[in-house]
């Protein structure tokens, strides 16, 4: 038996900043467990979809009841997978994370514009959750709905402090466009004056 979990969240930012935000999500100070990020593959498609493999190494505490099960590595690290399709056309980001260690945690993160609410996005995050460790699938199952849970938190305020780098980004970036450009404007302002004034 799989066990499944879905949330919706409304964030209130433009679709194109929360997909920006996503790429920069690690490190920040709620994801602490998360250890390494590498891109293995990334390609646009004919069709301009931007097609990418991620894998991640977190840190994985497991509650002592299983710790005996399996070997000391694998109760301190999970290796994830993470395919993820970006459609400009539709505005939406779909990924794909699956757990390669003890469980299949399959997890699809759904950031989709909302076209009556500009100014929103709506995220969709859904879980899979099986396994197949006979005698053991049941808790094993219930604790991964548990930590998946408890993980959201800690995912929202990640994707919050991302979405806070990137804005103070571009408004320095923009700021200094803007004091860029009065400068220059300002001094075009003079020369122009200049040859006005001069006989």
């Amino acid at each position: 038996m799989v066990k499944y979990f879905s949330n919706d969240v409304d964030i209130r930012t433009t679709w194109d900043h929360v997909v920006s935000a996503f790429w920069q999500r690690y490190p920040n100070p709620f994801s602490t467990h998360v250890l390494t990020e590498d891109v293995v593959l990334r390609e646009v498609t004919a069709d301009q979809r931007l097609l990418s493999r991620r894998l991640l190494t977190k840190t994985n505490r497991m509650p002592r009841w299983a710790e005996f099960l399996f070997p000391s590595n694998l109760s301190r690290s999970v290796y994830i997978v993470e395919d993820s399709v970006v459609d400009p056309v539709t505005k939406s980001l779909t990924t794909y994370t699956w757990n390669l260690n003890h469980t299949t945690l399959m997890v699809r993160y759904t950031p989709t514009y909302a076209p009556d609410r500009p100014a929103f996005t709506l995220l969709r995050r859904e879980a899979w959750i099986s396994s197949g460790v006979y005698g053991f699938s049941r808790p094993i199952q219930e604790f991964g709905l548990a930590r998946f849970k408890s993980n959201q938190v800690k995912a929202m305020k990640g994707l919050e402090y991302a979405l806070r780098i990137t804005r103070s980004f571009l408004h320095l970036d923009c700021a200094t466009f803007a004091h860029s450009f009065q400068k220059s404007s300002s001094s075009v302002e003079l020369v122009v004056d200049h040859f006005q004034v001069s006989p």
